[in-house]
């Protein structure tokens, strides 16, 4: 189960991390609201995660038991992942030009959380591509857990808890984060993001095309990776945790 924690983690920074338009309502309630007010929305973001990871796990637990081991599981899951960033990597400009988002959200009560809160589940409800990055997430690492529903349990809350703490530390620096944010430096880091989204999921996709090249590669980093190395000890450590 720890193992499955400290996996969960750098997806947990990483999805905390990713630049949408959740992201960015988030600093300005911050910044305008306060804490509270922006931890509201926070709230439903994270609520709306949750109905979309039950969607997508109830919807693909047979699928993934039928698949599981099967290259055709890395290919689905890469298409899934590839599209998703290729989507954030076209939208990226029109997310950029569009000022619609910040009067809508100043217009809301300072008062009213359920309203933030409904706000911020509907404003990561609407957008479909988070289904798919969840229905990926599942579908890629469902059949390392083994399919166990207690292990995938805790690594799906290990990520949504990381998620939230990483959130609260952007709240709290979110006044300072909005003076260094500017439009040129927004549309890098969105734009990376997206390629780094592409390129996982297009890893994943060789990995099934290719499974025994993949494995020869494994075998090779293996063998040039010395056993008392940094890497090697970590290898050593999870290999002995997971007996």
């Amino acid at each position: 189960m720890f193992q499955d924690v400290l996996a969960a983690l750098p997806l947990g920074i990483f999805l905390a991390f990713l630049f949408g338009p959740v992201f960015f309502v988030l600093l300005e309630t911050a910044a305008i609201k306060g804490f509270r007010a922006a931890f509201a929305l926070d709230l439903g973001v994270i609520l709306a995660d949750i109905v979309f990871i039950a969607i997508a796990y109830f919807s693909t637990t047979k699928l993934l038991e039928s698949l599981k081991d099967d290259p055709a599981l890395f290919i689905f899951g890469g298409m899934i992942l590839a599209t998703y960033g290729l989507m954030s990597f076209i939208q990226t400009k029109k997310v950029l030009h569009t000022d619609d988002e910040t009067p809508e959200i100043r217009k809301l009560p300072k008062s009213d959380y359920f309203s933030l809160c409904a706000k911020g589940f509907l404003l990561n409800f609407i957008n479909i591509g988070v289904l798919g990055f969840w229905l990926g997430v599942i579908i890629v690492f469902g059949p390392k857990l083994d399919m166990e529903p207690n292990r995938i349990s805790v690594f799906l809350s290990s990520v949504l808890v990381t998620y939230l703490i990483v959130d609260i530390a952007k709240i709290l620096l979110a006044k300072k984060l909005n003076r260094k944010l500017t439009p040129n430096r927004i549309y890098v880091m969105k734009k990376a993001i997206s390629v780094i989204l592409i390129v996982f999921g297009v890893v994943l996709i060789f990995q099934g095309l290719f499974p025994n090249q993949v494995d020869e590669i494994k075998d090779q980093i293996d063998e040039i990776t010395p056993k008392d190395s940094l890497i090697g000890k970590l290898e050593n450590f999870t290999n002995n945790k997971e007996e």
